[in-house]
């Protein structure tokens, strides 16, 4: 495994990586998978990383926190930095690059040019961290401008971020596949997340209530039930832990992360939660009972 800093080295190692080179000798077409990252990796990144490893003859990890998308200095100051636990991580999934770039490699000057997804950035996160979706869109842009993949892998858990990036790269045409993977939790129900490091015992244990509350709700939609009943059902739970803030818990449309009036396809019950000043999200999709036949 390689780890590379710069985008000049990134490219030249993937115009002559051992991938290209053997499309060249073989006469077949070499496919590289990419896992753009903030680091701090967990398991959830893991299957990603395996994925795009079972399905690419050369695969990319980017670890770069990307300053640009964090709504407040302290959320970035105390995101976690784990660069050497990281690389080893993707050294024992077979990962064949790192691109890990400094802040000034991705801006050296002022950026004055940026990528915005409109409709689907608004609403869910969008409402409560202005700008953070067009700077996602901006530097995964740039990410696809600096490594020549044919495939990226993003999780379900980030699912209005997934559905901006399906659309730029859609409207912009980029030549690369994006891959979902399903969300991993912890055996209680938790969404990995590189934040979740973040929470105190006490909170930790606490927790797994945001998922229950998605749970709620799906059962809820899945039996019949309305969009604002299965909505309340999930508040219900969430009313049950005082030291868990609310922020937003939507029932929206699962491919434009739009609002809906009433329950008639597949729908994304996504929320946002505070836990001792820690942030967590989550989502569940689900079906509606007439396009299931029968409530599960």
């Amino acid at each position: 495994m390689i780890t590379i800093s710069t985008i000049q080295d990134i490219r030249r190692a993937l115009g002559y990586s051992p991938a290209r080179q053997s499309g060249d000798q073989r006469n077949y077409d070499p496919k590289i998978g990419f896992v753009p990252t903030m680091g701090a990796l967990h398991e959830g990144h893991g299957a990603l990383i395996r994925r795009a490893r079972a399905e690419n003859q050369y695969v990319v990890v980017s670890i770069f926190v990307n300053p640009t998308q964090f709504h407040q200095a302290e959320d970035l100051e105390k995101y976690p930095r784990t660069m050497d636990t990281d690389l080893a991580y993707c050294q024992s999934l077979g990962v064949d690059a790192v691109f890990a770039p400094t802040a000034r490699e991705m801006y050296p000057d002022e950026l004055l040019t940026s990528v915005e997804v409109a409709k689907i950035s608004s609403g869910l996160c969008g409402d409560f961290r202005p700008g953070h979706f067009r700077a996602v869109a901006t530097v995964v842009a740039k990410l696809f401008n600096i490594v020549p993949a044919d495939r990226a892998y993003f999780g379900e858990k980030d699912a209005q971020q997934l559905a901006v990036i399906r659309k730029m790269a859609a409207d912009l045409n980029f030549p690369i596949e994006i891959v979902p993977l399903e969300t991993v939790r912890e055996p209680d129900g938790l969404a990995m997340s590189s934040r979740n490091q973040r929470l105190a015992p006490t909170d930790r244990l606490l927790a797994p209530a945001l998922y229950q509350a998605l749970q709620a709700a799906a059962h809820a939609i899945r039996g019949g039930s309305s969009l604002d009943m299965a909505k309340q059902a999930a508040l219900h739970v969430l009313a049950r832990v005082p030291a868990m803030r609310t922020e937003y818990l939507e029932i929206v449309d699962a491919h434009t992360m739009q609002p809906l009036k009433s329950i008639t396809s597949e729908v994304c019950i996504a929320a946002a939660v505070w836990l001792g000043g820690v942030r967590l999200i989550d989502n569940l999709r689900v079906q509606h009972m007439s396009r299931l036949g029968s409530p599960s």
